[in-house]
């Protein structure tokens, strides 16, 4: 009866006095102590006032029933077909949607629709994907950014290999402890090639020679995430090194030059097919007499074996790196050995590798000087 009254009365009422009622009626729902018969009729209730002309009435009802669970479903439905600034009320905070609806609402809702699911406290693993997949950089940033999502390492490389070119999603990205290894090298590599495009773009390099700092600035950042990685993440790193055609002859011998043996490894045993037994034992054999088998099976460049073989027996009298910063740092020592094992030779293929070891030498002795001076001021 009293249902049917407030109908009545809201068809001749003012917006305002509809809206007021209409909160009203709505927290009844959720909080008064109905009966069967009066719950069914506030219901249709809300159902008829969903199709109010004003949009005071229905954001009144929208704000009204944004966080309750017991709302009713077809309602909050609604409402998220509403216009914009109710529709994200309860598209943000509803807990009556379900995780196929809020991936429904993902895949065909604009931008803004995106960015308010992507904010929802809490967010499950299937909807971030969705998110992931099919979001706008807008709404993986506001996912990145929302401390209550279950969020995984798909997800995550989904968003950076999507959206991983904008500074912004780079920045949120690699603040983030929990980003793996590979993802983190695959955001340094886009970066890479987008500074080298906007050097070679504005003409102030040539764009092969950008490329090639890009791309030696990309494998310097690259050992130096590898370096401390158990083995899980080192396995993981190789593989996407190897899938994205990153894994290059000049890459595993800086790996090698700056003595990270576990990577060494994997690297090998992803390239060349054997395990990862055989390839340490014959890495580790100091005579190097299968060496070069396995550096052909992994199919490397013949030219730059000998380069490999004389860092390795160099290795072998020098040591492996022990700790992180000693794998990522190239051996000063090292690189000279192997040096010297270039002098006066023809010109060709092997000139660029002498020319690319030279390089090598400097930024080590650049490196050793940092490290130096910091112990230096340490002590001082």
């Amino acid at each position: 009866m009293i249902v049917r009254q407030f109908l009545r009365w809201v068809q001749t009422a003012p917006a305002g006095d509809r809206a007021e009622a209409t909160s009203a009626l709505a927290r009844a729902y959720l909080y008064s102590d109905l009966s069967n018969d009066d719950r069914l009729a506030a219901e249709a209730a809300m159902m008829v006032l969903l199709d109010d002309p004003s949009p005071l009435v229905r954001r009144a009802l929208a704000e009204a029933l944004q966080s309750a669970d017991v709302a009713p479903h077809g309602v909050i439905i609604a409402l998220a077909s509403d216009q914009r600034d109710i529709a994200e009320l309860v598209v943000r905070r509803s807990p009556v949607f379900s995780d196929a609806e809020l991936v429904d609402l993902v895949g065909g809702g604009a931008e803004w629709m995106q960015a308010a699911i992507a904010a929802r406290d809490p967010l499950s693993r299937a909807v971030a994907g969705a998110i992931a997949e099919v979001g706008s950089a807008h709404a993986c940033l506001v996912l990145l950014e929302n401390p209550y999502v279950d969020i995984t390492a798909w997800t995550l490389a989904r968003v950076a290999e999507r959206h991983g070119h904008l500074s912004a999603i780079r920045e949120a990205l690699f603040a983030r402890g929990d980003l793996p290894t590979e993802t983190r090298q695959a955001l340094v590599a886009k970066l890479s090639s987008s500074l080298s495009r906007f050097v070679a773009d504005r003409a102030w390099m040539p764009a092969s020679r950008a490329e090639e700092i890009a791309r030696e600035a990309c494998d310097r950042a690259t050992v130096a995430l590898a370096a401390g990685r158990d083995a899980d993440e080192t396995a993981a790193l190789v593989r996407h090194l190897v899938a994205s055609g990153q894994l290059t002859g000049m890459l595993l011998l800086r790996v090698l030059l700056s003595g990270n043996m576990h990577f060494l490894i994997e690297a090998f045993t992803e390239l060349s097919g054997l395990s990862g037994e055989r390839v340490a034992r014959i890495l580790s054999d100091r005579s190097c007499a299968s060496f070069r088998a396995l550096y052909l099976k992994a199919g490397l460049p013949d030219a730059a074996f000998k380069a490999f073989r004389v860092a390795l027996q160099a290795m072998h009298e020098t040591g492996f790196a022990g700790d992180a910063i000693g794998a990522s740092v190239l051996k000063r020592r090292m690189i000279e050995r192997v040096l010297t094992q270039y002098e006066g030779m023809a010109d060709g293929e092997v000139d660029f590798l002498f020319a690319m070891l030279r390089r090598l030498a400097a930024e080590a002795a650049r490196d050793e000087a940092r490290y130096y001076t910091a112990d230096l001021i340490a002590a001082a």
